[in-house]
C-alpha cells in the first residue's frame, strides 16, 4: 500500500498521517536535537532522517506517522506501529513507538498519539499484543508505557545491538499490552 493511501488517525488535538514534504524539516530538527535523542539513538543528519522516513513508509499500512497539531498544522513528532526489529526479542511483533520535538513535551501529546495508534492497531490488525521497547534508563518513556496500560516484560530485556557495549542505552526493556477482551 502506498503510504499516502493510508488513512490518517485523528484525535481531538492531533492528526497522525503519512509524512509529507513539509514535515521533513521539523522531523529533521527533532532527530538532530540531542535532548530529544538522549535516550533513543544518536542524533541524525538530514539524510539519515530521510532514510528513517522512507523506511517507515515501506511498512505501510504500518509505519510511524507524522504527528500534526490540528489547530496549527505544526509537525510535532513521529508515532505509530511497525514490525519489531529483527535480531531483537520483539522481531516480527507489532511494535509501537513515539517521539516528540522538545517544545511539545509535557502536553500529553505523546500519550494521545500513542493511545490513538494502539486503538488503530486493535481495529486494523490481527495481533493480540502490541509491544514497545526503550532504553532501560528512559524513565519518561517507561512511565508513558505504564500510563498506556503496558506491562513490563522482564524476560524480554536485552542488550540492543544497535548500541556499543559501553553505551548506557544498550540495555533495553520491553513492555506489552494485550488486546482488550
Amino acid at each position: 500500500m502506498h503510504p499516502a493511501a493510508v488513512p490518517p488517525i485523528e484525535t481531538d488535538r492531533l492528526l497522525l498521517r503519512a509524512p509529507l514534504p513539509q514535515d521533513r524539516l521539523p522531523l529533521h530538527a527533532m532527530w538532530a536535537d540531542p535532548a530529544v535523542m538522549a535516550d533513543l539513538a544518536p542524533v541524525k543528519n538530514a539524510a539519515e532522517s530521510d532514510a528513517s522516513i522512507a523506511r517507515h513508509a515501506s511498512y505501510a499500512p504500518l509505519g510511524f506517522r507524522a504527528v500534526i497539531l490540528r489547530e496549527s498544522g505544526a509537525t510535532i513528532g513521529f508515532c505509530g506501529l511497525k514490525p519489531g526489529a529483527p535480531e531483537t526479542p520483539i522481531a516480527g511483533m507489532l511494535e509501537i513507538g513515539w517521539m516528540l520535538a522538545l517544545p511539545y513535551w509535557g502536553g500529553g501529546y505523546a500519550r494521545e498519539a500513542a493511545a490513538a495508534a494502539i486503538a488503530w492497531g486493535w481495529a486494523n490488525r490481527p495481533e493480540d499484543t502490541i509491544v514497545a521497547i526503550t532504553a532501560a534508563q528512559n524513565a519518561k518513556s517507561r512511565r508513558l508505557m505504564e500510563r498506556l496500560g503496558m506491562m513490563h516484560e522482564p524476560t524480554m530485556t536485552f542488550d540492543h545491538a544497535s548500541f556499543a557495549a559501553d553505551d548506557p542505552r544498550r540495555r533495553t526493556v520491553t513492555y506489552r499490552i494485550a488486546r482488550p477482551s
